[in-house]
């Protein structure tokens, strides 16, 4: 106390121990001297001691005096161990990080036999285990086995079976993706491949979801196509379709040759290590370069056997059926190479190529059978969805007994709809199916926590830093707590100005969401408007779509689907705008639209003519001096009631504004016509031009904004 006496001395003179201080912050040095940096303080009124005797307002005064608080010593945190039946001594010691002669030593005070221990001996009475801990200074906490809970997590989740004995595997037909760009007939070579017509009910004329055929071709071969869309908005179904095929069938069209979606779908086939097959279409158009379009596969890695490669080839018309045989002949051939086969038996393993939700059907998806054979009745998993199979239909609509190996099928009794390209289990019973999405939804929830328990821990050291900050002023300036600097911060900020559209999106299958998302995605952030996805499904639009809309003020974007009837009335009252759409781009064009009509109005200078200033005249008027320029119109025509601007040089600009006067000769005129000479006064009368100015004339104009969103077609 002394020495912290002696620290303050130079603040205050202190001759006896009854001295009272009267600041605050000479307690606050002394209390830092005696106890540390980290001493808590508080303060207390002290009254005189003979305060009651005396009523006076002047007597009643009270002396602030400090009252230390001694710091309380940290606790020990002591570590806790795990313990659980049926222990090893090598778990002790790996549990207690001490060395096996340690954890004897312990066993000795708590059993008799220390001498028949080893690391492999097994602690079978849980209560031996906790003395040892205790022994050791630890606490104890009893728990499961962890193997035991390990083997347990792993029979939870359904994985796929070991590969198969190849005594039981049998030959199976092949599973072909056509893919290339937009309108190079991948769908009209599908049709004519199995005598239908798809392509008329197509939207646009163009493909926009992932369609599989069983075909069976007049040779008797036998195929499974996947028909790909072409457009750029339809990347992720391209890709799929790559990883879960035999065999690629690229698609060229002869007179339009490689496209952007034609070099994506050769890389997508490269990266997928699937075999490519060339068809080049449109042959019997009258611009059809053959040639060049194999010169420009060739650029692209693709090297056709006429060219000296080993890529297969054929020329055909899909339009017309040319050569399609030899297409087919082709393929099989592939086929026969890679000598395709897989395993019957089983339980189910498949994929997901697309799903939708069908009112009167529910949750529908189309696998792709890879392994098994699938029956009604089956129970299958997908994700966090399964279901128990209702029935089954072919790419017709006919319903169908069983699916066999690269069979494509439509599957009804999902109780979610699976996300398309996830991998098929089948499972032995609902229970089993269950426990399976369960624990897949309790490790989806896991991972949600650990990535929040990250954002709260960098919030966590944010909020660390900024308190050791303030702590450190705080000492600086010896003082408990800061003053606010500056306005109290309002607890609820209001919404700024920016414009912004609000959309839910329905669409009829997984995929056409999954693209319009994509596309969505691109939006860029430094728009002047905001675009906002307040929901997205697939299905038709329900009634708690219209609410949602409603409560966001979105407009709800409608592909392929239709609104039902009975909520006509309901969109009409809450004042919802729907909008359906069946072709992607018309979709997009109408979005960019509506954003546009959100943006502020842009200005824009339309000029009408150009000068050049001969000479400055000064003329007096109504007995002051003004600045009159000469000009002569160069181009154009200048208007009196329009802006004019004077620049000097090459870009400084002199004055902008209007003319108070427009002369040519003595007349006052209301405009000046290219190569006419005249006299103009500037609204400001100070301003001063010399030859060889430039002068424009020019209007302000509003312009229709356009957003500078592309979104890539």
């Amino acid at each position: 106390m002394n020495a912290a006496l002696r620290f303050v001395r130079p603040y205050i003179e202190l001759r006896k121990s009854s001295t009272v201080l009267t600041s605050a912050t000479v307690w606050y040095k002394i209390a830092t001297c005696v106890n540390g940096s980290h001493t808590r303080f508080r303060y207390y009124h002290r009254t005189l001691p003979n305060y009651k005797k005396r009523k006076t307002n002047e007597e009643k005064k009270r002396i602030k005096t400090l009252q230390f608080i001694p710091r309380v010593p940290e606790k020990k945190v002591v570590p806790v161990i795990d313990v659980w039946n049926d222990m090893k001594i090598a778990d002790l010691v790996h549990a207690t990080k001490r060395s096996i002669d340690e954890v004897l030593t312990a066993i000795s005070f708590c059993s008799t036999n220390r001498h028949n221990y080893n690391s492999n001996t097994i602690i079978s009475n849980m209560r031996v285990s906790e003395e040892i801990v205790k022994k050791l200074g630890y606490k104890s906490r009893s728990v499961s086995n962890p193997d035991t809970m390990l083997s347990k997590k792993k029979d939870l989740d359904a994985v796929k079976r070991p590969p198969p004995d190849p005594t039981i595997l049998i030959k199976r037909h092949p599973i072909v993706t056509v893919m290339g760009h937009v309108d190079h007939g991948k769908t009209t070579l599908l049709d004519s491949l199995r005598k239908t017509s798809v392509v008329l009910s197509e939207f646009g004329g163009i493909t926009q979801h992932i369609g599989a055929f069983n075909v069976t071709l007049e040779t008797g071969e036998r195929m499974t196509f996947l028909d790909t869309p072409g457009h750029a908005a339809f990347n992720a179904m391209r890709a799929r379709g790559a990883r879960i095929t035999d065999i690629v069938v690229l698609v060229v069209a002869a007179d339009d040759g490689v496209m952007e979606q034609t070099v994506q779908s050769i890389e997508m086939a490269k990266s997928a290590n699937v075999p490519i097959v060339v068809a080049i279409n449109k042959i019997d158009k009258h611009n059809a370069d053959i040639r060049r379009t194999q010169k420009m596969l060739a650029i692209n890695g693709i090297q056709v056997e006429d060219q000296g490669g080993d890529v297969q080839s054929v020329n055909i018309s899909a339009l017309k059926g040319v050569n399609l045989n030899a297409l087919v002949e082709c393929i099989a051939a592939q086929a026969e190479v890679m000598n395709l086969t897989g395993d019957p038996t089983g339980l189910v393993e498949a994929v997901v190529v697309e799903a939708s939700c069908e009112t009167g059907r529910g949750k529908v998806a189309t696998v792709l059978i890879q392994r098994g054979t699938l029956r009604p009745g089956a129970v299958l998993v997908s994700g966090v969805a399964w279901a128990k199979v209702r029935a089954m239909f072919d790419e017709a609509g006919k319903p169908v007994r069983e699916a066999r190996l690269a069979e494509a099928v439509e599957v009804i009794g999902w109780r979610v709809v699976p996300d398309v390209g996830d991998e098929i289990l089948q499972v032995e019973s609902e229970r089993r199916a269950g426990e399976v999405v369960a624990y897949r939804r309790a490790q989806l929830d896991n991972l949600r926590a650990i990535e929040q328990d990250k954002a709260a821990e960098l919030k966590y050291v944010d909020y660390r830093e900024e308190y050791k900050a303030n702590l450190e002023k705080r000492r600086k300036l010896g003082v408990i707590k800061l003053k606010k600097e500056g306005p109290r911060k309002k607890e609820s900020l209001p919404d700024d100005d920016t414009p912004k559209v609000n959309v839910l999106i329905k669409g009829d299958v997984a995929g056409s969401v999954e693209a319009i998302m994509d596309i969505l995605n691109t939006y860029p952030d430094a728009e002047q408007c905001r675009l906002n996805v307040v929901h997205h499904g697939i299905g038709d639009v329900t009634q708690s779509d219209v609410q949602l809309a409603e409560a966001f003020n979105a407009i709800i974007y409608c592909f392929n689907v239709a609104v039902p009837r009975n909520l006509e009335n309901s969109v009409t009252e809450l004042k919802v705008s729907i909008r359906e759409h069946t072709v992607i781009y018309n979709l997009i064009e109408d979005l960019k639209e509506e954003i546009n009509g959100k943006l502020p109005p842009v200005t824009k200078d339309e000029i009408l003519g150009e000068a050049n200033v001969l000479q400055q005249f000064v003329v007096t008027e109504k007995r002051k001096k003004v600045n009159v320029a000469g000009c002569r119109c160069t181009k154009g025509v200048l208007l009196k009631t329009a802006n004019f601007r004077v620049i000097r040089g090459k870009d400084t600009v002199i004055y902008e504004g209007k003319v108070e006067s427009m002369r040519h000769l003595k007349e006052e005129v209301a405009s000046i016509k290219n190569d006419t000479e005249c006299g103009l006064r500037f609204e400001q009368p100070d301003v001063s031009v010399q030859p060889g100015d430039r002068l424009i004339c020019f209007k302000i104009i509003q312009k229709e904004p356009e957003t500078q969103w592309d979104p890539g077609f």
